[in-house]
């Protein structure tokens, strides 16, 4: 049995086919379909069934995919001897929400690229619930974002990075209109202005415009953090969004805050990575830089 036969098994699974496992690995379809042979013949059972037009994993072959994930995870580490005590190179990939990779993580992203230029730092802004979903799926090596949003199961290694409050922002004007959302049921004629429904901001205040009754005008739907508060700052409307992502906007009196009355109204922000995967030298790294910078990220 050969190793490239268990990374084969494992690009099925993530692809959901051999037509595109062999397309990602560069490899005719027979010759995924010979490899699965094998790999069939030497555990003595079919890992693999056609569920309309996936492959899925039979009993066996779920019960097999932690055995390949330790050996390809080990084979990895053995790759990167070399570099444990003396260099980093290679790949990291990062997933961020979009308020923590624009206010949280600048001088840590500085200090990475400075100390670890040879490493290829593949950075994307995403949702939580994506950076979760790629946690667990095993694209991506770190992810940095809100842990609010639930279904993180026991599969993932999270430190906290600290609990962060959330407000209701207004510019100075409408905020002298709209004093009042604590009171229940009212319709209040301004509209609210945030990111996509994913969201974790959105869902918590909407979820306390429910709770009270209160119905907003209409939603206006922004992918720009710094969009949403020019446009709040415009008297366009109001916002629900971590403090530190307006406290500038706050004390020099751009934005006003609106008192709510909601229990729980902060957020925590994770580090996390998934506990199968091998803490690389690279992850080992930016973990570090980011436990200096005062963010606790698990080791």
């Amino acid at each position: 049995m050969e190793i490239r036969y268990l990374k084969t098994f494992q690009t099925i699974v993530k692809t959901g086919s051999f037509s595109k496992a062999a397309e990602e690995l560069n490899y005719t379809q027979s010759t995924i379909t010979f490899q699965m042979g094998q790999l069939e013949a030497f555990v003595s059972a079919q890992l693999f069934e056609k569920v309309g037009r996936r492959m899925v994993l039979t009993k066996a072959g779920k019960a097999l995919m932690p055995y390949v994930d330790d050996v390809l995870q080990a084979v990895l580490r053995l790759e990167n001897f070399d570099n444990e005590l003396s260099s980093w190179t290679g790949e990291l990939r990062v997933g961020v929400g979009e308020t923590l990779l624009s206010y949280k993580l600048p001088d840590i992203l500085k200090e990475f690229h400075y100390r670890a230029p040879k490493v290829k730092l593949l950075l994307r802004s995403m949702n939580c619930y994506e950076i979760r979903d790629e946690l667990l799926q095993g694209k991506l090596d770190i992810g940095v974002f809100y842990n609010d949003i639930g279904g993180l199961g026991s599969s993932l290694e999270m430190k906290s990075m600290g609990e962060y409050p959330l407000v209701l922002v207004a510019s100075p004007s409408i905020a002298a209109q709209y004093k009042d959302f604590v009171s229940p049921h009212r319709e209040l004629s301004i509209p609210f202005i945030i990111n996509e429904p994913n969201c974790i901001f959105r869902q918590l205040f909407e979820r306390y415009l429910q709770e009270r009754s209160i119905i907003l005008d209409h939603t206006i739907e922004l992918w720009s953090i710094e969009t949403i508060k020019r446009m709040v700052a415009s008297d366009v409307g109001v916002s629900f969004l971590p403090r530190f992502t307006v406290e500038e906007e706050l004390q020099k009196g751009v934005l006003t805050e609106i008192p709510i009355d909601m229990k729980h109204v902060s957020i925590t922000a994770v580090c996390s990575y998934h506990k199968h995967r091998w803490c690389s030298p690279v992850m080992s790294l930016f973990t570090h830089i980011c436990t200096k910078n005062g963010i606790s990220c698990p080791r």
